[in-house]
């Protein structure tokens, strides 16, 4: 807006601000000055606040930071002897081997009936067989 308009439009204002903006400061009390910096700072803070945004930027946060833990712990490369993440490392081993691999079957005549055993045990819900 151009200066020259302005001065025309205060001419032609119907109603009168009932406080002048910005407030002198100079002239107001510390508890006026209180109030109108909180109020200022609540409506500063509503009119720049970007929840979708906040939520975007600390959910990358938590993974940056959750995968950073994770890459230390299991696989950086912290030299040749033994370190701290070493128990940690090998359970994780541990429970990945298991998990690709195939249980190995009983080889013994008596491990193969205690497992034929264990398959006939019938429910004890009362009922004869």
């Amino acid at each position: 807006m151009l200066p020259t308009t302005r001065l025309l439009q205060t001419s032609v204002r119907t109603y009168k601000a009932r406080r002048p903006w910005p407030p002198d400061f100079r002239l107001l009390s510390e508890k006026e000055q209180f109030r109108l910096e909180r109020r200022y700072r609540r409506r500063a803070k509503l009119k720049w606040a970007r929840p979708r945004l906040q939520k975007a930027v600390s959910i990358a946060q938590w993974s940056i930071m959750s995968y950073v833990v994770v890459y230390g712990v299991l696989w950086a490369d912290w030299g040749r002897e033994d370190h701290m993440f070493m128990p940690i490392r090998n359970w994780v081993k541990e429970k990945k081997e298991s998990f690709w691999s195939v249980p190995a079957r009983p080889s013994t005549a008596a491990e193969l009936g205690k497992a034929r055993d264990a398959a006939a045990i019938p429910a004890s819900d009362g009922r004869k067989q």
